[in-house]
């Protein structure tokens, strides 16, 4: 991703630093465009019939989803791996991840193949979906939500003591709610394509939890779309989930997660 992030120039309404758009949340500064590709998904197969209803998402948009994460993280970028999609992120924590909409045997492959640590499997259905699939030294992760908003975030002031400034580098936006004595009191990240709008990282520091700052950060960030027609996803743990619902979000599936752990 080209460009550092700046703190806007209380002078004027925009600043333009190395190619690097600048702007107030009340600016909504328009977005770089970036087309992703589209990837199909293995049907599910025999081995899929059991007591379990299996979730089911459409794979390409499970493909524009990773895509623009991969963009907002500034991450390799996804490529279809078994009826799924892989990123071989290649840091400490992570050295690749898979993530499948649905159960399907390209997962069991992977999952069977794989026995190094710091790889990560992901599935847009259950932990019971995903445990199903997994050899014992896998350990699932706790649970998230893959979710979507139908419409337009709801534009909310910042909250009595606070500031809320939004940032730009090409497709990626960042927003910051900062207190009155200069702390960094909320953030978060979201990234657009020809696609999809996406959500990351919405973070509150402890000491601010509880007063409307995740709202306001989701607030400024939706300012920041271009096109209104394309759809909002994120994924949310099980405490950010009753928030995004509370902002009109809803669940699409489930989102299992497991991990081969370090020694």
């Amino acid at each position: 991703m080209s460009g550092r992030w700046v703190r806007r120039d209380s002078s004027s309404r925009f600043a333009r630093r190395d190619d690097v758009l600048i702007a107030s949340f009340a600016d909504g500064a328009a977005a770089t465009r970036h087309r992703a590709a589209a990837v199909a998904c293995a049907r599910p197969s025999a081995h899929d019939d059991s007591t379990m209803t299996p979730s089911y998402l459409d794979p390409q948009l499970v493909f524009a989803w990773q895509t623009a994460h991969c963009i907002a993280r500034g991450a390799p970028s996804p490529v279809p791996d078994r009826g799924g999609v892989r990123v071989d992120t290649g840091s400490q924590k992570e050295t690749k991840r898979w993530v499948f909409p649905q159960l399907c045997d390209g997962l069991r492959e992977v999952a069977r193949e794989i026995a190094a640590p710091r790889h990560y499997l992901k599935l847009c259905g259950s932990d019971e979906e995903l445990r199903s699939a997994l050899p014992t030294r896998w350990t699932l992760q706790p649970a998230n939500y893959f979710m979507t908003a139908a419409t337009g975030t709801q534009a909310l002031p910042a909250p009595d003591g606070y500031t809320v400034e939004l940032y730009r580098a090409g497709p990626v936006a960042r927003a910051c709610v900062v207190a009155a004595d200069g702390e960094l009191a909320a953030s978060g990240y979201a990234a657009e394509t020809a696609d999809v709008f996406v959500y990351d990282r919405i973070e509150t520091a402890p000491s601010h939890r509880r007063k409307g700052l995740g709202a306001a950060v989701m607030s400024a960030l939706g300012a920041a779309r271009k096109s209104r027609a394309n759809p909002q996803l994120l994924v949310a743990s099980e405490d950010g989930r009753a928030l995004y619902a509370r902002l009109g979000w809803t669940v699409l599936a489930p989102f299992a997660a497991a991990v081969i752990a370090d020694d």
